[in-house]
């Protein structure tokens, strides 16, 4: 069964576009949208396991340039 998680993302002012294109190149990332409110940007992550998640979430997007802090929330239910 694949894993999923939310991240709600804060970028540098100004960035929100460039980060939503980079996020929608990497694989994993099903859905990636500027939104209003505490944080810029919210994405969908799925993979098939825990470990895959985490390489995808802390290696690929935590590095988009541009991004100054992510909240992730594993989904637990879908």
């Amino acid at each position: 069964m694949a894993v999923a998680a939310y991240l709600l993302i804060n970028t540098e002012t100004g960035k929100e576009g460039d980060v939503v294109e980079a996020l929608r190149k990497i694989e994993g990332v099903k859905h990636a949208h500027v939104v209003t409110g505490l944080h810029d940007v919210v994405c969908y992550v799925e993979a098939p396991e825990l470990t895959d998640l985490k390489k995808i979430i802390i290696e690929k997007i935590r590095g988009v340039n541009g991004i100054s802090r992510t909240v992730t929330c594993f989904a637990v239910d879908w």
